[in-house]
């Protein structure tokens, strides 16, 4: 599997069988995803170290801003008032939060996967 495949099942960079996420979340509730400890097939860690996951931040950070944008140009593009421009970004970004997280943790970690020679 690639690295987007990777990222897009959210399964474990080192044996690809077991899923990072216990829970995927929901915005609507205000449950954010959790995340497991180790994969249980392989024993790979997805906790790495302390703070591991603060660069994942930014790319949730660019995500938002890609759909904010995209919102944005459609809005224009239906030329919908700025009011309801906002409203729709607004509303957008709360629905994809729970999305964003685990997408930019999931990249983060396959980023920074190594295989370990043995």
């Amino acid at each position: 599997m690639s690295y987007v495949s990777n990222v897009v099942t959210g399964v474990c960079p080192n044996c690809k069988k077991t899923k990072v996420f216990k829970t995927l979340g929901n915005p609507i509730l205000f449950k954010m995803p959790q995340m497991n400890d180790e994969c249980v097939a392989c024993n790979y860690s997805f906790h790495r170290e302390t703070g591991f996951y603060f660069g994942a931040m930014y790319m949730s950070y660019a995500l938002t801003v890609a759909e904010m944008v995209a919102v944005f140009v459609i809005g224009l593009l239906l030329k919908l008032s700025f009011l309801h421009m906002f409203m729709t970004v607004v509303v957008v970004i709360l629905a994809l939060s729970t999305f964003n997280y685990r997408i930019s943790r999931l990249m983060w970690l396959n980023i920074f996967y190594e295989k370990d020679e043995e």
